[in-house]
């Protein structure tokens, strides 16, 4: 900012131009770019940050869900895509919005490593991932009722609850003793 105007990184100003309705904000914290995108419009911007030479995000090196329903009240959740270009030794982090009951593209057509990470999120949060291969829970029972890692869940839960699964599974436990 030497004459007073605000520069944008290039990875910005070339997804405004690329993609002019996709961006929605740009957060720099502490060295950190952090640049939210259009839920509709994720696997497309991921897909031209990965194949496009100036950039070649070839990594995806974390995916993760937040509910922010304390924070704000729509969209309820994020998603956040970590990349790492090897190639450019970059990082940027994006982040989707997306609402209680909808959804998001899958990115594992684009980084086959995001499978385990969307399922994880699936599992703890309920966020659903259009196109995923095997959206499925990878961390509870299939038959479990909640999302433990929404913010509208109780910590404690029912531990009568609980007993009654655990017996149905032949599982010799007891959490009410």
């Amino acid at each position: 900012m030497e004459d007073g105007v605000r520069r944008e990184p290039s990875v910005v100003t070339a997804l405004w131009a690329h993609f002019p309705e996709a961006v929605e904000e740009v957060t720099n914290f502490r060295g950190q770019l952090a640049i939210r995108v259009r839920n509709e419009d994720i696997a497309a911007v991921c897909r031209y940050l990965r194949d496009e030479p100036e950039w070649r995000f070839a990594m995806l090196s974390d995916l993760c869900g937040v509910d922010m329903i304390r924070l704000r009240e729509f969209p309820r959740f994020d998603v956040v895509y970590q990349l790492y270009s090897i190639e450019h030794n970059r990082r940027l982090r994006l982040k989707a919005g997306v609402d209680e009951f909808g959804s998001v593209a899958s990115v594992t057509p684009i980084w086959p490593g995001a499978n385990w990470p969307e399922r994880e999120t699936y599992d703890m949060f309920g966020i659903i991932f259009d196109g995923h291969p095997d959206l499925r829970r990878i961390l509870l029972p299939e038959d479990w009722h909640e999302f433990p890692l929404r913010k509208d869940v109780p910590q404690e839960g029912d531990r009568h609850e609980a007993d009654r699964w655990l017996s149905k599974q032949g599982i010799p436990i007891r959490l009410t003793e």
